[in-house]
């Protein structure tokens, strides 16, 4: 008897695993189909959202941040977009991925007044969720890596934001594998937040894309 419900219960997960694995499939192929090829393609869009990564210890952005950083600096430049929407972690005190994102854009030229910061940004969801509820985008440029590029895609979409995805691959793209195995536990994160339990999200009053804050909120 006990073997049978071990077998049950190996076949039930099995089954699960093979349901959330043709999910991520499906949402994968939809959202890679909103990807730019280039900064060329990406037609004129009111902001591009950055989404934050890493920061080391002296407080510069990591590789790949500071690519999303050079990838989104270029967007504006090429006119495609007239606002980036920096959206981080700065949960912690000594740690504040939006004011290393800042200061990396403006020493690449941009403008004070293009940036709007999000420091409440501390998962993708959060960046998305709150880009419509705080920031009120309904169209936008998320700028990311590829290998995060769909997820990013298909959460803003199914918050309810026009999303289309422009890569940040740059020289200081990381290792891909470590990477990808990570984005498979962060797709069924993703279905989960979508479709089973809204997770809780750092909310509060609107603030119009147009009026960058530079303080945590």
């Amino acid at each position: 008897m006990k073997n049978r419900l071990w077998i049950f219960l190996a076949g039930l997960l099995l089954l699960l695993g093979l349901l959330l694995s043709a999910f991520t499939l499906i949402a994968f192929e939809g959202a890679r189909s909103q990807i730019v090829g280039s900064i060329a393609e990406v037609p004129e869009t009111p902001v591009a959202l950055v989404l934050g990564a890493s920061v080391q210890a002296d407080k510069r952005p990591s590789g790949v941040l500071q690519d999303r950083i050079r990838t989104a600096v270029d967007l504006l430049k090429a006119g495609r977009v007239k606002k980036l929407l920096l959206s981080g972690d700065n949960r912690e005190a000594h740690y504040n991925e939006v004011a290393a994102m800042r200061r990396a854009a403006l020493t690449l030229g941009a403008a004070p007044d293009a940036l709007v910061l999000d420091f409440a940004g501390r998962r993708t969801y959060d960046s998305c969720l709150r880009a419509r509820e705080i920031f009120g985008v309904r169209s936008v440029v998320v700028v990311t890596q590829r290998f995060h590029l769909s997820r990013a895609i298909y959460l803003c979409t199914k918050l309810g934001i026009d999303t289309i995805g422009v890569a940040a691959d740059g020289p200081n793209y990381e290792a891909p594998l470590r990477l990808v195995l990570r984005e498979i536990g962060a797709w069924i994160l993703a279905f989960i937040d979508i479709h089973v339990d809204e997770p809780q999200t750092v909310l509060g009053p609107p603030l119009p894309i147009d009026m960058p804050s530079s303080e945590p909120f």
